[in-house]
């Protein structure tokens, strides 16, 4: 098997598109994030893949905390600008308004629905780490129940397979 076809075929899998806030006093951080799924009920747990070079895989260890934001399936160009860290300015990544939840991580005010979670096990890999977080909080933004959230295939965004330039 060659790594363009395993690329291909990985990229096929359905994934959500949201934004991670994570943070750890006044730093904060938003990052693009596709590795995101349930993976209990009771309790609820919500587990994301983290890539371990990323700011992001930090602030999750040491605020052991995170929220996951999704976005309109219909504005999709907020996931670019977070590929790299995010610039913090007040109440604001990347000039995007975000409040502190719960835990005080960021939650994003625009996303149209959003989880946080406090982090209930850390499972290391090689390359990325696997956060699973229970659910402390969760809400919708108003009005915004019914709207279709966005998932990499809105996108020409890949993510997966095998490591390539870029990644």
């Amino acid at each position: 098997m060659d790594a363009a076809t395993l690329n291909a075929v990985t990229w096929t899998i359905p994934n959500a598109l949201c934004l991670v806030g994570s943070g750890v006093g006044d730093e904060w951080n938003g990052m693009t994030l596709s590795w995101v799924t349930q993976v209990s009920m009771e309790p609820v747990l919500i587990a994301i893949g983290v890539d371990r070079s990323a700011v992001t895989d930090g602030l999750i260890r040491d605020g052991e905390a995170f929220s996951v934001n999704l976005w309109d399936r219909e504005d999709t160009r907020v996931f670019r600008s977070f590929s790299k860290p995010a610039i913090r300015e007040r109440f604001t990544l990347n000039g995007r308004p975000v409040r502190a939840g719960v835990t005080g991580v960021p939650i994003f005010e625009e996303a149209v629905a959003w989880l946080e979670c406090r982090v209930f096990q850390t499972v290391e890999f090689t390359s990325h780490d696997l956060f699973v977080g229970e659910v402390v909080d969760a809400g919708f933004r108003e009005g915004d129940r019914e709207v279709p959230v966005a998932r990499m295939e809105d996108t020409r965004m890949k993510y997966g397979g095998v490591r390539r330039g870029g990644h």
